[in-house]
C-alpha cells in the first residue's frame, strides 16, 4: 500500500533501488544532492544535476521537463552519505513561471523498479519559492526511510544549496541554468500530451529502468496566451512553450480575429474542441487492427492514434513511435548501466578480500560476476529487440501513408502534389535515429507555424562522414538543405500564404538558389551587398513592428490596405558576411520576435565565422533549431535526452521533384 506523506512525515523504504518519479505539469529541474549526516553538502561532486546528470547512486534528467524519473541505488552511495535530498526548481531567466505559487503543485512518488509506489508527497502551500526540498532519503540506525520536507527558497537554487552548507553555490547554480538552457536549445518541440485513451500500451511492456525516462518536453510555462495573428492561422509560441492549438482541416483563418485560442498546459488532456465548429464530440476513434494470432503481437495500422482526421492521427502515431523510442532505449541502457556497476562492485569485493584474491575461489567468484552481468545484458537486449521489431513494423506501415508535409522527397505521393487548400500540422525537417536501433528511421515533424527559427550549420559537425571536411562542400551542402526546406514549406502552404525573402550579400549561393529563383517562387532576387541586407531587414523588421502593434492593441483592422497578411521566411546565407551592428541586431530581434508574428529565420552559417561578435550572438543561436547538412548527433528528445542522429530531409540525386513542386506552387501564386 502507498503511503501518502504529508510535511514532514517519514516512511521506511523496504528497498535499495528505486525511482523518484516527479510530475509537476510545467517544465521544471529536477536535481539530487547527497549530504553527510548534519545535512551539509561537502562539494559539487556531491550533486547530480542536469549538467552532471550521474554521480554515485544518482542518475537525474539531463533537461527541464514536465516529468521526471530520477534513480537512485542506495547501495552504492558512498559511506559518508547519510542523506539524499530531492531537489526541484523552476528553469530561470526563460519566459515561464518564475515561482511555484503560480503553478500546479508538484507532485513526487518514490516507486520500486516494478513501478510500485512506496510512498507519495504533493507539495501544497508553495508561494514565492522558486526551489524547493521536495523528499529527503535518510539513514537511520543502517535502515533507510523517506521523508516528505517541501521547503522553499524564494532565492532559487543558489539560496537552497548555499542553506545546504555548499560553498561553491552560486557557481552551481549558475552552472545548471546553463545546462538546462543548452537543453532547451537543442531539444526537439514536443506536441501537446496525448489524451489518456490516446496513450500507447506499448509503452508499459518494457519496465522502466532509466534514471530519467519521463517527462514531456522541456517547454517553459504558456503563461499569458497570446492573441491570434491577424496575418492568419493559431500563433506560434516562443522557444520554449507549447504548441498552440491546431488550426484543423475544414476551417479556414479569420485574417482579423483577436481572441484568445485554447493552448493545452503541460500535464492537461487535449481540448479537442475547434472554435468554429460547433460539434464538440470527441474525435472519430482510430482505425483497429485486425486480430493477431495468439501469442503474436497485433498487426500494425497506420493511423492507429486519435485525432480528427487521418493527418492529425499520422502525427499523434509519429510521435508515439519517437516516444516508445526514447523510452525503451533508455530502460535498455540503464539495464545495462546497472549490470556494469553491480559486476564492477563484485568484482571490487572480491579484490578486496585477500582470501579470495587469489586461487580458485577468487576465480569462481570473478566468473559468477560475469556470469550474471552477461545475463542481465542478454534480458535488457532481449526486451529492447521485442520493441524494437514491433516499432519497425509499425514505421513500415506508416511510412508510406504519410502525407507530403510528412513525406520524404522520394516518397512516390510527392509525384500527385497539387498545392493544397490549408495549412497542415506539421512538417517534416528530417529523420531521427538511435544507435541501437539503426534502421528505424523517426520522422522529425515540427509544427506550423513554426515556432523557432532555424539554423543550417555550414561549420564543422561531429558527423563521421569523412567526405563532407571541405569548407566550400559544406557550405554548398548547408545551402542546399536550405532550399530543400523552403521549398517544402512554400509546397505545403495554401498559395499566396506563404513568401520567402533570401538575403546573399556576396551572390555565393546562386547556383544552389537557381530552383527558387528560376521558378519565379522568390518575392524578389536575392539581395546582394550591404545596401539589400539592409533593404530586407528593414522591411520584415518593420513588418513585425505593425504586426505586433497591431495584434497587441487589439486592432488588426488598423493594418495598411494590400498588407501581406501571409508567413514571411528569410533565408541569410553566409552570414556574418555583409552584416553590421545594426543588421546583427535587426537579426536578433527577428529570431526573438518573428515567430509570433509571422517572420521566421533561416540562417545558413558557420558560427565560428562569426565569432568576432563574441557573446553578442549567444542568444540568436539558442533561439534557432540548429540543424546540419550531413548526419550529426545532435538533437536531443524532450523526454529522455538521448543524443539522437539527425540526417536531413534532401532531394535524392538526380531527381526532378523539387523542380515539379515548386513549378507547380508558382503556377498556383499565379491563379492566386
Amino acid at each position: 500500500m502507498t503511503a501518502e506523506l504529508v510535511r514532514g512525515q517519514n516512511h521506511p523504504l523496504s528497498q535499495v533501488r528505486l525511482e523518484i518519479r516527479v510530475s509537476a505539469g510545467t517544465p521544471i529541474v529536477a536535481a539530487a544532492a547527497l549530504s553527510d549526516e548534519t545535512g551539509r553538502i561537502h562539494g559539487v561532486e556531491w550533486v547530480a544535476h542536469p549538467g552532471a546528470p550521474t554521480q554515485p547512486g544518482l542518475e537525474v534528467s539531463r533537461q527541464a521537463a514536465a516529468d521526471h524519473r530520477l534513480a537512485v541505488d542506495l547501495d552504492a552511495l558512498p559511506e559518508a552519505v547519510h542523506r539524499v535530498g530531492v531537489l526541484l526548481a523552476l528553469p530561470a531567466g526563460g519566459a515561464g513561471p518564475v515561482r511555484f505559487g503560480a503553478v500546479a503543485a508538484p507532485f513526487v512518488a518514490v516507486t520500486g523498479l516494478d513501478g510500485g509506489e512506496i510512498a507519495s508527497y504533493t507539495l501544497t502551500g508553495l508561494d514565492a519559492e522558486a526551489a524547493v526540498v521536495a523528499l529527503e532519503l535518510y539513514r537511520r540506525q543502517g535502515a533507510w526511510k523517506v521523508r516528505a520536507v517541501g521547503q522553499g527558497y524564494a532565492g532559487g537554487l543558489a539560496e537552497l544549496l548555499t542553506d545546504q552548507g555548499l560553498p561553491q553555490a552560486r557557481q552551481l547554480a549558475g552552472s545548471i541554468d546553463e545546462a538546462v538552457a543548452q537543453g532547451l536549445a537543442r531539444s526537439v518541440q514536443a506536441p501537446p500530451p496525448r489524451t489518456a485513451d490516446g496513450d500507447r500500451s506499448r509503452q508499459t511492456a518494457t519496465p522502466a529502468l532509466g534514471p530519467d525516462q519521463g517527462g514531456t518536453a522541456p517547454q517553459g510555462d504558456p503563461g499569458p496566451v497570446p492573441p491570434t495573428s491577424p496575418y492568419g492561422g493559431q500563433p506560434p509560441g516562443v522557444p520554449g512553450q507549447p504548441a498552440p492549438q491546431p488550426t484543423y482541416p475544414g476551417t479556414a483563418p479569420d485574417p482579423s480575429a483577436v481572441t484568445q485560442p485554447s493552448v493545452p498546459t503541460a500535464g492537461s488532456p487535449i481540448d479537442y474542441s475547434h472554435p468554429h465548429r460547433q460539434n464538440t464530440a470527441p474525435p472519430p476513434p482510430p482505425p483497429t487492427a485486425p486480430p493477431a494470432a495468439p501469442g503474436q503481437p497485433a498487426q500494425p495500422v497506420a493511423g492507429d492514434a486519435t485525432g480528427w482526421s487521418m493527418e492529425e492521427r499520422l502525427y499523434n502515431q509519429v510521435w508515439g513511435m519517437f516516444e516508445d523510442l526514447a523510452r525503451t532505449t533508455a530502460a535498455y541502457r540503464s539495464a545495462v548501466d546497472f549490470a556494469e556497476s553491480r559486476m564492477d562492485k563484485e568484482l571490487e569485493q572480491v579484490l578486496s578480500d585477500p582470501r579470495s584474491r587469489i586461487g580458485g575461489q577468487g576465480d569462481a567468484a570473478r566468473e559468477a560476476a560475469r556470469a550474471r552481468h552477461a545475463q542481465l545484458v542478454a534480458q535488457a537486449r532481449e526486451a529492447l529487440d521485442r520493441d524494437i521489431a514491433q516499432l519497425t513494423a509499425e514505421a513500415d506501415v506508416v511510412e508510406p501513408a504519410l502525407p507530403p508535409a510528412y513525406a520524404r522527397w522520394d516518397n512516390p505521393v510527392w509525384h500527385a502534389y497539387r498545392p493544397p487548400m490549408e495549412i497542415p500540422m506539421a512538417l517534416r525537417l528530417g529523420d531521427l535515429h538511435l544507435p541501437e536501433a539503426d534502421r528505424i528511421r523517426i520522422p522529425m515533424l515540427v509544427r506550423l507555424p513554426l515556432e523557432r527559427g532555424l539554423w543550417i550549420d555550414s561549420g564543422h559537425t561531429g558527423s563521421s562522414d569523412g567526405s563532407f571536411t571541405d569548407s566550400h562542400a559544406m557550405e554548398r551542402l548547408a545551402l542546399d538543405t536550405a532550399v530543400a526546406h523552403a521549398a517544402r514549406l512554400l509546397a505545403v502552404y495554401p498559395a499566396g500564404e506563404f513568401t520567402v525573402h533570401v538575403i546573399d550579400p556576396a551572390g555565393s549561393g546562386a547556383q544552389p538558389l537557381a530552383p527558387l529563383v528560376q521558378t519565379g517562387v522568390l518575392a524578389s532576387p536575392p539581395a546582394l551587398g550591404a545596401a539589400g541586407v539592409a533593404d530586407v531587414l528593414g522591411r520584415l523588421t518593420q513588418r513585425v513592428d505593425l504586426v505586433q502593434m497591431a495584434v497587441r492593441g487589439g486592432a488588426a483592422d488598423s493594418l495598411p490596405p494590400g498588407f501581406d497578411t501571409s508567413q514571411q521566411l528569410l533565408i541569410v546565407n553566409d552570414f556574418p558576411h555583409g552584416f553590421d551592428d545594426r543588421a546583427v541586431n535587426q537579426l536578433r530581434y527577428l529570431a526573438d520576435e518573428g515567430p509570433a508574428f509571422g517572420v521566421h529565420l533561416m540562417m545558413v552559417s558557420d558560427r565560428e565565422e562569426s565569432s568576432g561578435y563574441g557573446p553578442l550572438l549567444d542568444p540568436l543561436w539558442r533561439s534557432l533549431l540548429r540543424l546540419s547538412p550531413v548526419p550529426d548527433d545532435h538533437l536531443a528528445d524532450p523526454w529522455v535526452g538521448h543524443a539522437w542522429t539527425y540526417e536531413p530531409s534532401l532531394v535524392p540525386p538526380g531527381s526532378q521533384v523539387l523542380q515539379q513542386v515548386l513549378a507547380q506552387v508558382a503556377a498556383a501564386r499565379t491563379k492566386y
